[in-house]
């Protein structure tokens, strides 16, 4: 870490207190905890509290206040932060596996766009539509299957049949299970991982992982990122 940050956190007590990180379930898994063991070797007496949300929150807890820094996978309505990239990934559709398309290595979007569809609960807003692919579904309202908050609820819907999903190439990771199958999904533009921040409501603690993330890391094209506004220093 550079000595400014250095003589920043110490001057402003950084290196005590506690700072609560929200993730949204199944975003970025490896990187939360890579984050928090990075952040925790620099400022040990500070104690993180990751905070999981579902699906109902794909803001992990930034749009009410409850997080002051949260890795989330955009678009979310959340118009006054910032938000750094920290990884991308290709879509991939989640299928039953006895599902007339459950044997190709690749689809494209619109081979599914007729399949009634499992997804997230109404309070996701602009994130449900993403996951919906309603951008590309014309005047074709989707068909929805079930409501799903967790991945553990989606994926068990889709087992049973009642319908497909999609998600991301890292789901199929970390939520295989018996009675699906994931297909990657050729002509969809790479879904982000990204850690967000409103910048006028970070605590020293806050401030201090967002500097050094955006100082130490380097995750993907980070051309989109608004520079934390050093004035103020």
């Amino acid at each position: 870490m550079d000595a400014v940050v250095a003589n920043l956190v110490t001057l402003s007590g950084t290196r005590h207190g506690v700072l609560r990180l929200g993730y949204l379930i199944g975003t970025g898994a490896d990187l939360l905890f890579r984050m928090v063991r990075h952040f925790e070797a620099v400022y040990p007496d500070v104690t993180v509290e990751p905070i999981e949300y579902d699906f109902g929150d794909p803001t992990a807890g930034l749009g009410d206040g409850t997080t002051e820094v949260a890795i989330i996978r955009p678009p979310v309505d959340l118009p006054e932060h910032r938000m750094l990239m920290l990884d991308s990934e290709s879509w991939v559709a989640c299928l039953p596996r006895d599902h007339r398309l459950a044997e190709r290595t690749e689809v494209r979007i619109a081979e599914l766009l007729d399949d009634p569809i499992v997804c997230a609960p109404l309070t996701a807003g602009p994130w449900r539509d993403y996951w919906l692919a309603m951008d590309v579904r014309g005047n074709r309202p989707p068909t929805i299957a079930a409501i799903a908050a967790t991945y553990e609820a989606e994926t068990t819907s889709i087992a049973r049949g009642l319908g497909i999903s999609f998600t991301t190439s890292s789901v199929a990771r970390f939520y295989d299970r018996p009675g699906i199958v994931y297909v990657p999904i050729t002509d969809r533009p790479p879904s982000h991982t990204a850690l967000a921040w409103h910048p006028a409501r970070l605590s020293p603690q806050a401030e201090a992982l967002v500097r050094l993330v955006q100082s130490q890391w380097s995750f993907g094209d980070a051309s989109d990122v608004a520079p934390i506004d050093n004035s103020a220093l």
